[in-house]
């Protein structure tokens, strides 16, 4: 892996708040506070030691306000992105014989304040929204309407999810709850239609006091006053896992906060069945690798139990770590890489390329060399493993184990087999 802070000028030097690759051509998209989305090709650098590089492309102009979140559809036919003052853009990919052009499609109007993040449905026909007036959207991409809206978080959703199998779409609030809906088909004058309603809360868990049987209770995520506009979560492709950042835990009630993120598995949505403890600043965006990966045989000591490696990206507000499925230790660890906090992570459709966008207006290129993550195989549909985690793993109380802070890795640095341990790195912890 090579790669690093991209030293130009992505959004004349104003916060870029987003970031996100097409699914087809790998053109990478930024949106910033100067109120524009800019389109970028991604130059290899695999014949250069300084790593990959970018090239503008050109810019998309409508938006008046600063843009938060977009994300191409499925498709790689559209464009969504959100903005301030609930602006919520569609854009459409034209064919003309100069060559491809992307063009302002049409708005959608409803949320009365901030758009903070977006996710498309698999199938490309619906759109997730999330916003600071405290409301998630349903919307129908076609007809540019509002299917349902998400209601019951008290402050601002700063992260949003649906799952790939399109049974559940997940919130995440500063409100300090993650809300699960479920689809459940209901009828509407004679017509049948599908319906989310609210199945799972998660909130607090509860916690030991020492020298006392009972046990209290404390939160499981920061309240309003983590500094960073987004809580961006996401689901696993296969949709077996869904990963929530911004988490804070207390092994007792006078102890220590420590900053975590925690992994739910689709077997039991109502509690967390893991956690990544251990970062020195709060996580917040985490995103999977589109592909899944081939066994490597090398670690039996798992959490999971796939037929296949998954790869997720993990940021904090100043470090990135990259796991797999396979591994307890992260194989890769990022860090000093920005000035101000990072705000969202992209993985490129191929694996190749991921990138972090920040507020001190920058953007970071990571450039993985050939099979350097392993072979990719492509499963013909993901199946929903009967069981997600290790027996151990399931109904159990919380539990975690601090590890003994050590010196925290340069960057860049890649860590498949690490002889020199992290600074408070991050492990996968069963909650027991």
């Amino acid at each position: 892996m090579k790669g690093g802070t991209v030293q130009i000028n992505w959004h004349d030097t104003k916060p870029v708040l987003t970031l996100d690759f097409h699914p087809l051509s790998g053109i990478l998209a930024t949106g910033g506070s100067d109120f524009d989305i800019k389109l970028w090709t991604i130059n290899s650098g695999e014949e250069q030691v300084k790593g990959p590089g970018a090239t503008y492309k050109t810019s998309l102009c409508y938006h008046t306000s600063a843009v938060n979140v977009l994300r191409f559809s499925p498709s790689g036919e559209q464009l969504a992105s959100g903005a301030d003052g609930g602006e919520l853009v569609m854009w459409k990919l034209h064919s003309t014989d100069a060559g491809e052009m992307w063009k302002f499609l049409k708005t959608f109007t409803f949320h009365r304040k901030d758009v903070l993040d977006l996710q498309w449905s698999t199938d490309g026909a619906y759109l997730l929204s999330g916003s600071v007036d405290n409301s998630c959207i349903i919307w129908d991409v076609n007809k540019g309407s509002v299917l349902q809206i998400l209601e019951g978080h008290c402050h601002y959703v700063q992260g949003v999810t649906w799952d790939p199998i399109s049974k559940f779409v997940a919130s995440l609030s500063s409100d300090r709850t993650c809300r699960i809906y479920v689809k459940k088909p209901s009828k509407a004058k004679g017509t049948e239609r599908s319906n989310y309603t609210c199945q799972h809360i998660l909130s607090k868990v509860e916690t030991q006091i020492v020298n006392e049987p009972k046990s209290g209770k404390s939160f499981l995520f920061h309240d309003e006053t983590l500094p960073s506009f987004f809580r961006r979560l996401d689901w696993s492709p296969d949709g077996t896992f869904l990963l929530v950042p911004a988490g804070t835990y207390k092994q007792t009630p006078g102890s220590e906060a420590v900053n975590t993120a925690y992994i739910v598995s689709r077997e039991d949505l109502s509690r967390p069945a893991l956690m990544l403890p251990g970062a020195s600043r709060p996580i917040v965006a985490v995103r999977f690798c589109p592909l899944t990966f081939s066994l490597r045989g090398q670690n039996s000591s798992t959490f999971f139990n796939l037929p296949y490696r998954l790869i997720f990206a993990v940021a904090t507000m100043n470090s990135l770590y990259i796991y797999d499925t396979e591994s307890v230790e992260p194989i890769a660890i990022v860090a000093g890489i920005h000035y101000a906090a990072i705000t969202d992570i992209a993985w490129s459709f191929d694996g190749k390329y991921i990138a972090l966008s920040s507020q001190d207006g920058y953007c970071t290129l990571l450039e993985f060399g050939n099979e350097e993550l392993g072979s990719v195989i492509n499963p013909s549909g993901f199946p929903v493993a009967k069981k997600k985690a290790n027996d151990s793993t399931a109904g159990a109380d919380i539990g975690l184990e601090r590890k003994e802070e050590k010196q925290e890795q340069s960057f860049p640095v890649t860590t498949q087999a690490p002889n020199k341990p992290a600074k408070r790195r991050i492990t996968p912890m069963a909650i027991d």
